[in-house]
């Protein structure tokens, strides 16, 4: 007897588009079946062997739906013993003496068994000993007082005012390469040669704001308070004047310099007497944690898609593709939204403070 429940996993699973053609033959069998077509019928219909339909029909009035899958196969008994398995997957935390990580090949000697085993292993249990992320913990003892004005911005920008996210790019070198490069092609990839003559550097200044993606830039030779000075004087004239500013920083002391707050005092001092408010309002964030900073996004594309890949016969050059860059993307500009949770974020953290403190306890 197939009662409802069962009948409706039968039609769901004749229905899917996923389903082998096998299980859903023998689902259309049961489904017959039911109605009360007789075993003959059943086998014209579905164009299928008599034997077939009784064999199917009694594993199905044994186990239910589970009756119609597969039965495991015997095969051929594993060859490696599961101490070996044990071995090349407890061990690839404690690399050999004289190295840092284990590589397929090295395990593979020391456990007896053949390197693709090793890989299968590995990435059966999503073991990568080959690859090694960067981080960094913030330390600073006012970090979530910081996150949260910080977020607050992002999450919700304050009404007559400019959120714009500001830093210094330095050292964005001119290198040249000694060769021309193929170009990318069907069949084969760019190429660049290694080795490069360097021509300079060059700093970018740089206030993304964060409501319409439009930059404010300006280059120069060095990232002294002066450079950092001018850059402020230049984002004051470039935006509307009634306006208060949010800038989002780092914690470079060039940011803090006493020049730079003596002049931003002065600006804000005459702003209050016109429009009663601050016209710069900073806001740094906590250090180690210039992912708070959604210019360093902009940084990241203008690194990919400019500096790095490019061969520039002199500085001259390389401030004309920033500049030709920044052109391009504040004519179409492109907004970076911050979608992430606060609590989500602080929650991550947490917990990579305490798996940090339990591997500190182990080596200790």
């Amino acid at each position: 007897m197939v009662n409802e429940e069962q009948r409706g996993q039968l039609e769901a699973l004749v229905r899917s588009r996923t389903v082998a053609q096998q299980t859903a033959l023998r689902c259309r069998i049961i489904l017959e079946a039911a109605q009360g077509a007789s075993n003959q019928r059943i086998a014209e219909v579905l164009r299928v062997n008599r034997h077939t339909v009784e064999g199917w029909r009694a594993r199905f009035g044994r186990k239910g739906l589970a009756g119609l899958k597969d039965a495991p196969r015997p095969g051929r008994p594993p060859r490696l013993s599961p101490e070996k398995a044990q071995v090349v997957i407890t061990q690839v935390v404690r690399p050999p003496n004289g190295r840092r990580r284990w590589s397929c090949r090295s395990m593979a000697r020391h456990a007896g068994v053949s390197k693709s085993q090793v890989h299968r292993w590995w990435q059966a249990n999503e073991l990568k000993p080959h690859l090694c992320r960067t981080f960094k913990l913030s330390n600073d003892k006012h970090f979530e007082e910081k996150f949260w004005d910080v977020i607050g911005l992002y999450l919700d920008p304050p009404e007559r005012a400019l959120v714009l996210c500001c830093d210094e790019k330095s050292q964005c070198q001119a290198l040249e390469r000694t060769q021309p490069g193929l170009p990318l092609g069907v069949g084969h990839i760019a190429t660049q040669t290694h080795d490069y003559y360097r021509h300079g550097t060059i700093t970018l200044f740089a206030a993304l704001n964060y409501l319409d993606g439009k930059l404010i830039g300006q280059t120069a030779p060095r990232h002294r308070h002066q450079e950092w000075l001018r850059f402020l004087k230049k984002v004051h004239a470039e935006t509307p004047a009634e306006l208060t500013l949010h800038l989002i920083l780092d914690n470079y002391a060039t940011h803090k310099h006493p020049k730079v707050r003596a002049w931003l005092k002065t600006r804000n001092r005459h702003h209050q007497r016109v429009y009663q408010a601050n016209r710069v309002e900073l806001h740094f964030i906590p250090t180690s944690s210039s992912w708070l900073n959604l210019v360093e996004r902009f940084f990241a594309d203008l690194t990919r898609e400019v500096v790095r890949e490019g061969s520039f016969g002199s500085v001259r050059e390389l401030v004309d593709d920033i500049w030709k860059y920044l052109t391009d993307r504040n004519a179409t500009p492109q907004r970076y939204i911050w979608k992430a949770k606060g609590e989500e974020i602080l929650r991550k953290i947490q917990r990579a403070r305490e798996a940090q403190e339990k591997a500190q306890q182990v080596h200790v």
